[in-house]
């Protein structure tokens, strides 16, 4: 069922809607070709498809499904930001870290995302998609748990490094899980159901963290930080092992008849739903494609590094949930990006442009504010105008439903969205550094 090998090109004048295919466009070009779900595929007419059956089956996958991604999603973003939340309860101090090392602990996580990038695109490929991203759900649980064992920077480097190394996986998986489950325009909808998460998890992540930091007995308070985390994870990871299937033709939660149905209604995106094949002629087609290049730079450019909220005049404790209504606008502003995308056609790109000059706008405000002698003057101002920089999120979310229902090819469509990722890791590595390093003469302008 790969695009170029089992389904035709849409007709000419009709290119704005694609026809449910035939029995007689199944034809086989190749044994490698083929698609793992083919031989499901090729059972019944999509023609034949009953809308109500179909519902029904997108239902359930949604039942099954969104809630195995969206506990993932808020997970991973937990564990990777979790050393923000610590630092503010003494990390420094107990991992002894001087000068520029606790900045370099953020690149780093993104060095070994980067690094694997290449590794988890191949294995995503081979391997079975569910169980690979449960056992290495688990053992960035385990990284996250035995944190509070590193006692200087050669040890948490390393913890830090491997952390990105095997959280790699979970953003490209996801958006080859979207491909393999969901038509294209049910896609975006998903897609920022998990990715606001991110929000939940700083809102989550502030209350913990303020609740933390009134504990007083015991171990110091970061490293309580990294156990709940990290306990949490380990445990979740089994159960995304035990529950998510591999492929649609795999899902125990569907019957026979309903996995048929399940393939033929991803079969319409004519873009297959996973091949072990890599095709060298899709990798030259994926990086002659400007698109793939226009998605690189936006992710380089979406990743915004947040202004430490004690330059605006706030606490230790009240930083943690000052940022709660920055992530609650996160979480908004993408369920109504994902909902106007859903709703009506060809509306991305313009969601992803308004995403961007709400950004733009708000971090103007964040320079052009006065903020009087002391530093704290217009921090009200300043802080609204930093919770909107969340609308970053949106444009940075919709580039990937583009690269799950816009890609056609497994191996086009594997490389894009490593590609985009690269893109990613380079935005969060260049910019950690940057404001403890200029942090002084920055801090008249914020």
């Amino acid at each position: 069922m790969d695009d170029n090998s089992l389904i035709g090109a849409a007709p000419a004048g009709n290119q704005g809607r694609v026809s449910p295919p035939s029995l007689s466009e199944k034809t086989l070009a190749s044994s490698k070709d083929l698609d793992e779900t083919y031989n499901t595929y090729k059972q019944q007419d999509a023609r034949d498809l009953d809308p109500q059956e179909a519902r029904q089956v997108l239902r359930k996958i949604d039942t099954h499904l969104l809630p195995l991604l969206m506990g993932t999603y808020l997970l991973q973003y937990l564990d990777k930001t979790s050393i923000n939340s610590a630092s503010v309860f003494g990390l420094q101090k107990g991992t002894n870290l001087h000068g520029q090392q606790y900045s370099w602990l953020s690149s780093l996580f993104y060095i070994g995302y980067l690094v694997a990038q290449p590794v988890a695109g191949y294995s995503l490929q081979r391997l079975p998609l569910g169980k690979f991203i449960g056992c290495t759900t688990l053992v960035w649980g385990l990284l996250t748990i035995t944190t509070p064992a590193c006692t200087n920077f050669a040890g948490i480097a390393a913890n830090r490094f491997l952390l990105g190394v095997f959280e790699s996986v979970v953003n490209p998986g996801f958006v080859l899980c979207l491909s393999m489950w969901y038509r294209a325009d049910e896609q975006p909808m998903r897609m920022v159901s998990y990715y606001c998460m991110n929000g939940v998890a700083g809102i989550f992540g502030g209350l913990l963290g303020y609740a933390v930091g009134h504990i007083t007995t015991g171990l110091p308070p970061w490293q309580y930080v990294f156990l709940i985390f990290g306990s949490i994870s380990l445990t979740w990871g089994g159960v995304f092992l035990a529950f998510m299937p591999d492929l649609p033709t795999t899902a125990r939660f569907l019957d026979a008849q309903q996995r048929i149905v399940a393939v033929e209604r991803v079969a319409q995106n004519r873009q297959g739903i996973k091949n072990h094949h890599f095709k060298t002629y899709q990798m030259w087609q994926c990086l002659r494609d400007p698109k793939t290049w226009i998605l690189f730079v936006m992710s380089v450019a979406a990743q915004f590094t947040s202004i430490i909220l004690g330059t605006f005049g706030f606490g230790i404790l009240e930083t943690q949930y000052m940022q709660i209504p920055g992530n609650a606008i996160q979480i908004v502003s993408l369920l109504a990006s994902g909902y106007i995308s859903s709703r009506f056609p060809n509306m991305r790109c313009a969601v992803m442009l308004a995403g961007n000059l709400v950004c733009v706008a708000a971090a103007g405000a964040l320079v052009g504010l006065p903020v009087g002698p002391d530093g704290t003057g217009n921090r009200w101002g300043r802080l609204v105008a930093l919770w909107l920089c969340s609308f970053q999120s949106v444009g940075f979310s919709m580039s990937l439903t583009m690269v799950s229902s816009n890609v056609a090819g497994y191996t086009k469509k594997q490389l894009t969205g490593a590609i985009l990722f690269v893109g990613y890791c380079v935005g969060n590595v260049c910019l950690p550094p940057f404001p403890a390093f200029h942090l002084a003469r920055l801090r008249p302008y914020l």
